[in-house]
């Protein structure tokens, strides 16, 4: 293994340049030898936090900074002088900010932060704060790096990154304690694994022409992703991001307890059904995870499990085995009323039928499984294709923000608003970075800026004259933006240069989305 170079550490202008380098380059061997070269540079002491922060995220799950908390900064240092130890100390200080006058004492923290930072470490650390620098991609460089920088092998680093829950924890094993370290890592009841992701395809038929026959296709529920893991007498429950929740969710903890298993892991998800048997909205399900300050008042929903994978059954690790041996194992260890609706389709028409019927009820598609895969924790692999409906929309731009990383310098965040059917009004919805291309980015830079009413900082406002076609998997009930609603999972198709505002989609056309109940 080689060492790393020691010293005063990691400083917070070496990211950046190191960003600005990532942002220079699609090569992923070139991303890989950037981040394996500061990487070699890192201490034991900065190893975690550099790796975070090269991978996109704070190591802080939440610091209570919100955009209003950087409306107002002092005017960037001339000089770099923040090391990335102290930046992190003070994201763990404001995160442990609590009570009457934390508000205040976090604005004055952010100030003094901001304020020894340079106009482009400023971007950073904005990026950072709001994860604007996450994209799965990005992580995966991030442990090709540290494998070259240590000279071990990249599957041992990903393994460990999967079975251990973040990159940065499979960094303190290698940079402790070598290869070694990293191939004694296995699946432990308890600490929660980086969840499997699907591949997306726009039908059935696409996704079986991927998959092959036979498949399995299982409903997609419209709920929360949960991994379960139940050891002795105790039942743990982790979100997709691997955040705990046990103590919000009551009756999934009680059945999976009641099972009669000493050791469990499970995937699956968490929702609430009404009378008619159709989901709860998803806003709704959300919030009855949420902590207590964010559930503000609302009535939590009891939610309950549906399975679809396992993972670990009393001392055997099925992580490796093929889908179809674990679905059989699964099946026979839990009720049915655990296990999400599953078919086997031997040719199309099966398939077809159970996204039609599960769609009709409600829910959100389906996802279409390689009966051979094994479960590729932590990767969005082409074993599991989803597939749901997909609502596209015309909708109105009316700001946009400065984009960060490769996008540094074009304006890259957009806040989209549709038409209010009785005033004319543009009501925002929500914003999204997702779908631009470089040449649109390049395109709406330019554009933008002749649009311009005003700005702030971080934000350019437009005359309402660009229409965007916006393609969005629902709407939900919110009350951040002054339409009740927001726009969930919107990624930008195209522009409509032949449509203007006064032809965009309104309000009420998209609330006919939502439930009856919530119109």
């Amino acid at each position: 293994m080689t060492e790393p170079m020691t010293g005063n550490g990691v400083t917070l202008d070496r990211l950046l340049r190191a960003w600005r380098d990532l942002g220079a380059t699609r090569s992923r061997n070139a991303k890989r030898d950037i981040i394996a070269e500061v990487l070699h540079e890192t201490s034991v002491a900065d190893v975690e936090v550099v790796v975070s922060y090269l991978s996109g995220s704070l190591r802080q799950r939440r610091t209570g900074i919100g955009w209003r908390t950087l409306q107002t900064l002092p005017e960037p240092a001339a000089e770099p002088t923040l090391r990335v130890s102290e930046v992190d100390a003070a994201m763990e200080s404001m995160a442990a900010m609590a009570g009457p006058g934390s508000a205040g004492l976090r604005q004055q923290a952010v100030g003094a932060l901001f304020g020894r930072a340079t106009a482009g470490e400023q971007d950073l650390l904005r990026g950072l704060i709001f994860g604007e620098l996450r994209q799965g991609a990005l992580e995966s460089a991030v442990q090709d790096g540290l494998a070259a920088a240590h000279q071990v092998p990249k599957e041992a680093v990903r393994r460990a990154a999967m079975l251990l829950g973040s990159t940065t924890a499979a960094a303190r094993e290698l940079i402790t304690g070598g290869l070694p370290a990293l191939e004694r890592v296995t699946l432990q009841v308890g600490i929660a694994v980086q969840p499997m992701l699907a591949a997306s395809a726009p039908d059935v038929a696409q996704a079986l022409d991927k998959i092959g026959l036979p498949a399995i296709v299982d409903a997609k529920l419209d709920g929360i992703r949960i991994q379960v893991h139940k050891y002795d007498d105790q039942v743990r429950v982790f979100t997709r991001s691997l955040d705990e929740i046990t103590d919000r969710l009551p009756l999934v903890t009680s059945l999976v307890a009641d099972l009669p298993h000493d050791r469990l892991v499970l995937d699956g998800e968490a929702l609430a059904l009404r009378p008619d048997g159709s989901p709860e909205i998803f806003q709704q399900i959300a919030s009855s995870a949420a902590t207590r300050s964010e559930l503000e008042g609302a009535e939590r929903l009891s939610l309950r499990p549906y399975f679809f994978d396992l993972l670990q059954l009393g001392d055997q690790d099925y992580l490796d085995h093929p889908l179809v041996e674990r679905s059989t194992i699964m099946s026979a260890a839990l009720p049915e009323e655990l296990l999400v609706p599953r078919v086997v389709a031997e040719e199309v028409a099966p398939a077809v039928e159970l996204y039609t019927d599960v769609v009709q009820r409600g829910f959100e598609g389906v996802v279409i499984k390689n009966p051979q895969a094994p479960y590729a924790a932590g990767r969005r692999d082409s074993g599991w294709i989803k597939v749901k409906p997909r609502h596209t929309f015309d909708l109105v731009i009316i700001a946009a923000e400065w984009g960060h990383g490769r996008r540094s310098g074009w304006l890259s965040n957009l806040h989209l608003a549709a038409r209010d059917d009785e005033t004319d009004e543009l009501i925002m919805l929500g914003k999204t970075f997702k779908g631009l291309t470089d040449e649109m980015l390049h395109w709406q830079t330019e554009r933008f800026l002749q649009l311009e009413t005003r700005r702030t900082q971080q934000t350019v406002y437009l005359r309402p004259e660009i229409v965007a076609e916006i393609a969005i998997d629902g709407l939900q009930i919110s009350t951040r933006y002054p339409g009740g609603v927001a726009l969930r999972f919107a990624r930008v198709l195209r522009y409509r240069e032949d449509k203007t505002p006064a032809e965009a989609d309104t309000l009420d056309t998209l609330k006919k989305l939502l439930p009856t109940a919530e119109q």
